[in-house]
């Protein structure tokens, strides 16, 4: 009697159900073990830092072919429940769609791979390995989450040769995108310190706010670059300005700012760090202000070039939506900036409008065909 069909729609609602707000666990982790592990999926938690991962492999350690797919369980915080139609947590379905946080931004992702790869090697058992990497730190810090899985199985021995990576890549319709690589990310915290005074007597005082609005200026003076082959051109965003001064006749002594830096190709986290070095000296010793910089790098940009596996995803995508996506680099960062170290990496998903908004939501029908999707990857890989 062949084995009921994994239900990815079912499992989403399941998953939503488990409050997993980063940084907790929620059941999510423990509730894919139990389904992976009757599957036949050898699971190993591989939790680190107070954070819960995941690590499931059906078939060999180490063989020539492991088809690897990587998501996250925990989600964003809610914001005002009462601002919500349906309860956040409750997986309610009106009019053929699901409502709930992490209902886009990826359980319903997670739940499709996890069904796809169940019902794959229960049906026809590939000469290979199926992986799911999955982590409960992807919206909080991202130390303890991927890295954790991907440094565990660097002990272990245990690799993957291809993965997809389920986020949201679709702008508007289902298809129509997915991404090949991403923009490296960076924060500059600059802080700058002079002398306070009497501000009808600028000439006894520094002012830190003058060399601050000086270097600001100069760091968006410029585009960064006009784009690359693959890339937009990069960004650079000033994100706050403060000086916690109430007074409007002082002069204050110390200011703030923080700068967001989304590069392509053309750059690296160290280059950008020495450029935005070597503009706060220049500052510095213009106006004989102390300028510091604190420098945090959350991902470096790369690219998977346009090949098989993208190929690959793209046949699959297009036979089960009619659409061939567009490969693109767009949008901020995901795992995937992690998992380019380890092996090939695109990824693919649902359509992420909602992803992070009040009565967040995915079409249930689109469950099902990222399951559908993520199936037809499976068997053409292992072909």
């Amino acid at each position: 009697m062949p084995t009921e069909k994994l239900d990815p729609a079912d499992l989403t609602a399941r998953l939503i159900r488990c409050p997993s707000v980063t940084p907790q666990e929620g059941g999510a982790i423990a509730l894919l073990a139990g389904i992976l592990g009757e599957a036949g999926f050898a699971c190993t938690r591989v939790d680190r830092g107070g954070i819960a991962n995941l690590y499931a492999r059906w078939g060999k350690q180490g063989a020539n072919r492991a088809f690897g797919f990587n998501g996250h369980t925990d989600v964003v915080p809610v914001g005002d429940a009462n601002a919500w139609r349906h309860d956040p947590f409750g997986a309610e379905v009106e009019d053929g769609v699901m409502y709930g946080r992490g209902a886009c931004d990826m359980k319903s992702g997670v739940a499709a791979f996890v069904a796809a790869a169940v019902d794959f090697v229960r049906e026809t058992p590939p000469d290979g390995a199926v992986i799911l990497a999955i982590t409960g730190d992807e919206e909080g810090e991202g130390a303890d989450g991927t890295v954790a899985i991907l440094d565990w199985m660097a002990f272990n021995g245990e690799r993957m040769t291809h993965c997809l990576v389920g986020e949201p890549t679709c702008p508007n319709e289902m298809g129509e995108m997915m991404k090949i690589g991403r923009r490296g990310s960076m924060t500059a915290h600059v802080t700058a310190v002079g002398v306070q005074g009497h501000s009808a007597y600028p000439h006894r005082a520094k002012n830190p706010l003058t060399a601050m609005v000086r270097l600001l200026a100069r760091l968006e003076a410029e585009p960064l670059d006009r784009g690359t082959a693959h890339f937009d051109p990069s960004t650079l965003a000033i994100t706050t300005i403060d000086c916690g001064n109430p007074a409007t006749n002082v002069i204050p002594a110390r200011a703030t700012a923080t700068v967001n830096i989304r590069f392509n190709d053309m750059h690296s986290g160290a280059t950008l760090s020495d450029w935005l070095r070597s503009e706060a000296a220049a500052v510095a010793e213009a106006t004989g202000v102390e300028i510091g910089l604190r420098i945090g790098i959350s991902g470096e940009a790369f690219l998977t070039p346009p090949g098989a596996l993208s190929e690959l995803v793209a046949e699959a995508v297009a036979a089960e939506t009619g659409r061939k996506p567009v490969a693109s680099t767009s949008g901020g960062t995901s795992d995937a900036r992690f998992v380019k170290d380890h092996c090939p990496v695109v990824e693919f998903g649902l359509v992420g409008k909602t992803m992070h908004q009040v009565d967040e939501r995915v079409e249930v029908a689109q469950i099902h065909q990222l399951k559908a999707i993520y199936g037809r990857i499976l068997r053409e890989y292992f072909a």
